[in-house]
């Protein structure tokens, strides 16, 4: 009976635990309250729409004991939002975009003179393969005979030849059998008979037949047929020209008996103010200022004070079924750039002094994201085959030539040779006209990927040219003058009036322009027009951003929370028992007393709702009177 007593809490005790514990949980409260705790999304938004800067937040608020005004502000609220997050959407796709802005400058100074190249037109027959050509040239006037019935009058020619170039005119004339030049008709016109009225002279194509080594033919067919004499003769060309080691490296040229005259800025030139090289179809070049001594610089624009050249224009010994111009070809390019004189060559009459005045023009491409451009050609994946710095033109001619000798087995003979490979011939590469003109056809139709493969560098310097005519010698003066240049040159003219030309190329200003991109879309820019729809739609700071971006997280942090809750929660939740019998209930009763402080607050936290203390004395004051009876 004692120690049940002493286990007896007396009610002002229970009064003062009970204080305690809320005291307790009233500081808990207050703990979580110090950092934003929300018990509930409802109590986080009507904080944020009381106290934040962002225009029309607090109508949801104040509005709430009015429906219709709460749905209305909140509709006005979102929809604002999102035509605000719709004006982003524009923006960000503006800005990734990377549009850029053109500017032009006008820059005045003393301009570098650029390279310039001139070619004779006039392809040389080089002594080692004279014979061959001239071989080639009686093939050509049976072919005619045959197609045309016209007789091409041939110079008269030593036909002695030796035994082993007998060899080497029988082996070139197998193979101009093996690529005959002949007629096709046309396709709508196929299925006539060859002596069918119907089929006029000018019904037919003219071209050449080009077989694998398969045997696999096509007619390679033109509709003129001054392009396919032309084309058949420069294939059979170009593979005499391939069969004789380095002659590309032969120099046969004679630069007195082309270039008359040479003046630069009222000075002579000499040797050292140029070099040569020999082109196929265009015979022996000269390239002016090409850095190979010091570079030119003019002093002064105007006429007087550029590159003035008397050049002969006579062809002598030419090859008529190669060339069918008379004149010059002349190009002004950079320098470090090769001269692709089909690209951007044009021809010198004879007898016609021309006069090129020049307007320097620069290009200056942002790269990266802004544009596909590349500063010197190394990401590129194509390798360079020309000694020269990275140009488009380099580049696409480059991938040609990789393509080429990789598909074909050799390279052509138009460009650089490749290490490891040979120039294409006939006499050990007997199908490589074939595979040439079916590759030739790729190229064009970019199916190889050359044209996208290749970009644009991104600096660039072009030269805008403007061409005047006038006759040169005139009627009055062309006796003294053909008198002079007969007597400085001793060469004798027989066609004065096409035995010459001069030409003149100068710098029209001193001003030059550049073209410059840049960023028409920066990171400021982007800021400050986000700013700026910002302002518009709600009238607000970056704080406000900030205070968006932390409602956010709240947001976030109160859906992590929650869910940890309700999962620790769950685990708790023990399944139920079986329900407890009388006797059970009472020996629970009997021995609640005798449990500890803390086993019974673990079994009061329990409860939902606690019992009051007047309804514990009764029970406690039986228990004593039992435990008296006892």
């Amino acid at each position: 009976s004692g120690s049940v007593k002493a286990g007896k809490m007396p009610e002002g005790e229970k009064m003062r635990q009970c204080k305690q514990e809320e005291e307790q949980q009233q500081k808990e409260e207050e703990r979580e309250g110090l950092i934003e705790f929300y018990s509930s999304y409802q109590e986080l938004f009507q904080f944020f729409c009381s106290n934040t800067t962002i225009h029309g937040a607090i109508r949801l608020v104040c509005s709430k004991k009015n429906k219709m005004k709460t749905a209305f502000w909140s509709v006005l609220f979102f929809l604002t939002f999102g035509l605000m997050y719709w004006q982003f959407g524009i923006l960000y796709r503006e800005y990734f975009s990377y549009p850029v802005n053109l500017n032009l400058n006008l820059n005045s100074d003393r301009l570098t003179f650029p390279a310039v190249t001139l070619c004779t037109l006039n392809p040389y027959r080089y002594s080692a393969i004279r014979k061959q050509l001239d071989k080639l040239d009686q093939i050509t006037h049976q072919t005619l005979l045959d197609l045309y019935d016209y007789n091409m009058s041939l110079p008269q020619r030593d036909w002695s030849t030796s035994s082993t170039q007998r060899r080497s005119t029988r082996s070139l004339l197998h193979h101009v059998q093996r690529h005959p030049l002949q007629r096709q008709k046309r396709d709508n016109l196929v299925n006539l008979p060859e002596n069918s009225p119907s089929v006029d002279k000018n019904d037919w194509k003219i071209g050449f037949v080009l077989c694998s080594e398969n045997n696999d033919c096509f007619h390679q067919a033109y509709s003129s047929g001054v392009d396919a004499v032309r084309e058949w003769y420069s294939f059979h060309y170009i593979n005499i020209l391939a069969q004789v080691p380095d002659a590309k490296d032969l120099d046969e040229s004679d630069f007195e008996n082309f270039i008359y005259a040479c003046r630069f800025n009222e000075a002579t030139c000499d040797k050292a103010n140029y070099t040569h090289f020999h082109h196929p179809l265009y015979g022996n070049c000269y390239t002016f200022n090409d850095n190979s001594s010091s570079v030119w610089t003019s002093s002064l624009p105007g006429i007087n004070n550029g590159l003035s050249l008397v050049v002969r224009t006579e062809q002598n010994d030419f090859i008529p079924l190669l060339s069918t111009v008379t004149g010059a070809r002349v190009m002004v390019h950079d320098q470090n750039e090769p001269a692709f004189m089909d690209d951007g060559g044009f021809n010198v009459r004879p007898g016609i002094e021309t006069s090129i005045s020049m307007r320097k023009e620069m290009t200056v491409r942002l790269g990266g994201s802004y544009s596909d451009c590349t500063e010197d050609g190394s990401d590129v994946p194509v390798q360079n085959l020309y000694s020269s710095r990275y140009t488009e033109q380099v580049c696409i001619r480059s991938c040609f030539q990789l393509n080429m000798v990789e598909r074909c087995g050799c390279a052509y003979y138009f460009y650089p040779l490749p290490d490891g490979a040979e120039y294409c011939d006939y006499t050990k590469h007997k199908a490589w006209g074939y595979c040439y003109y079916k590759l030739l056809a790729e190229f064009k139709a970019d199916v190889l990927g050359c044209f996208h493969k290749c970009r644009k560098p991104c600096k660039m310097t072009e030269y805008q040219l403007s061409a005047g005519y006038s006759r040169w010698p005139s009627a009055v003066s062309e006796d003294w003058v053909f008198y002079m240049l007969s007597q400085q040159n001793k060469y004798n003219i027989t066609s004065k009036r096409n035995g010459v030309a001069k030409v003149n190329i100068f710098f029209e200003e001193w001003n030059y322009k550049t073209n410059g991109e840049t960023p028409a879309f920066p990171v400021v820019t982007l800021l400050s027009q986000l700013g700026n729809q910002w302002s518009l739609w709600f009238g607000s700071s970056v704080l406000s951003v900030m205070e968006l971006a932390e409602l956010v997280l709240d947001f976030i942090a109160i859906t992590i929370i929650l869910a940890f809750r309700w999962f620790r929660t769950r685990q708790k939740q023990s399944p139920p028992g079986p329900p407890l019998n009388s006797q059970d209930n009472a020996a629970f009763q009997d021995e609640a007393p005798a449990l500890s402080a803390p086993h019974r607050f673990t079994v009061e936290a329990v409860v939902t709702t606690l019992p009051s203390y007047n309804s514990l004395e009764p029970r406690g004051q039986s228990r004593d009177g039992e435990v008296g009876h006892e």
